[in-house]
């Protein structure tokens, strides 16, 4: 039980920095460090979206029905991340 714990345990720390790499690649994209005309560059930010959006999507759609619009501001990657470690957490709990 100790290796499914651990195995699920770090998907999910693995997944938790995925989205923070997702979330600075769009800040440095937005301040234009980087630019996505790189192929290699394109390739990885594709890659990101691809694996957080699925995620980030429905908490965005639920952000802005409840919130006011919080001025560009993107606070879907910070709930993510708390869901995530309290999942994390919940793991502990069923496997100890």
């Amino acid at each position: 039980m100790i290796a499914v714990y651990n195995l699920l345990s770090n998907i999910i720390e693995i997944y938790i920095w995925l989205v923070i790499a997702s979330a600075v690649l769009s800040w440095l994209i937005q301040f234009r460090v980087i630019n996505t005309h790189n192929r290699a560059v394109y390739v990885v930010v594709d890659f990101l979206h691809r694996i957080t959006e699925p995620a980030l999507k429905p908490i965005r759609r639920l952000i802005h029905q409840i919130l006011p619009n919080l001025g560009g501001v993107d606070i879907s990657p910070v709930l993510l991340i708390l869901g995530l470690v309290f999942v994390q957490n919940l793991l502990v709990d069923i496997f100890f």
